[in-house]
């Protein structure tokens, strides 16, 4: 039996004593693409941050295991160095720093080198933005210093492809963006999917629209920190059509 990707064991997470996920339970496997979807204040994104490792949150119990090793105590830094990758709801801008520098130091990183020259980055930078259809100028521009919504998630999808991560998390990669600009995003997920078919991914998203396009494999409906149902994709167009009401009464 094959070792999944990424698998929660009844993870409960606090931040600053407050109660976020109350034992959640979720396996990725190699290749698949899982949805959380959930009302605002569910702890979606919370999920997210505290398989990052982000400080603001603690695990109180429970495992998080990366290709069967439990990170539940590694740094972020730790746990993006074995592969796991955030694309952030609001990436911030870094004046001063280039894309190209930031991508550079970003994947001697991820790859365990102790350099990597800048005309391999050029190259595999300038691969990734004809075929994510970029501009080559944005490579020289500031890491997301005046970019506008859809550059910065663009940019996001950029980095994934860069570093070629084991398990992608996408936190509402999709907020703030108009169709097309959703729809550019998702082309640009499914071509790195295309080129990583064993890359595992979680996309945290309000909407049915982006995964229409993205096709997830398994859908599931957080609610109050605990996953309350799991479907297939026909399960996003229940919750549009219906709303969270039904799986609130679940945890009553």
């Amino acid at each position: 039996m094959s070792v999944p990707l990424l698998e929660l064991r009844n993870v409960h997470a606090v931040a600053e004593d407050t109660s976020i996920l109350r034992g959640v339970d979720l396996i990725i496997n190699p290749g698949e693409v899982h949805a959380l979807m959930g009302p605002n204040g569910a702890g979606k994104s919370t999920l997210a941050s505290v398989v990052m490792g982000h400080p603001g949150y603690r695990v109180t119990e429970g495992q998080i295991l990366l290709n069967g090793d439990d990170i539940a105590r590694w740094s972020p830094d730790q746990r993006a160095r074995a592969g796991i990758f955030l694309a952030f709801q609001y990436p911030e801008a870094i004046s001063g720093v280039s894309v190209i520098q930031f991508l550079r130091q970003a994947m001697v990183a991820r790859k365990g080198l102790s350099e990597l020259s800048v005309l391999e980055v050029r190259l595999e930078l300038a691969e990734w933005m004809d075929r994510l259809g970029m501009d080559p100028a944005f490579a020289e521009r500031h890491l997301n210093d005046g970019f506008s919504g859809g550059e910065r998630k663009r940019n996001e999808v950029l980095q994934m492809a860069l570093l070629e991560p084991v398990v992608a998390l996408l936190d509402e990669t999709d907020s703030g963006l108009d169709i097309d600009a959703l729809r550019i995003v998702a082309r640009g997920v499914r071509t790195v999917r295309s080129e990583h078919p064993a890359m595992g991914v979680v996309v945290v998203t309000h909407y049915v629209k982006l995964l229409e396009e993205i096709e997830p494999d398994r859908v599931h409906i957080l609610v109050d920190g605990q996953i309350v149902h799991s479907g297939g994709v026909e399960l996003a167009a229940t919750i549009e059509h219906d709303g969270y009401d039904a799986w609130r009464t679940v945890l009553r």
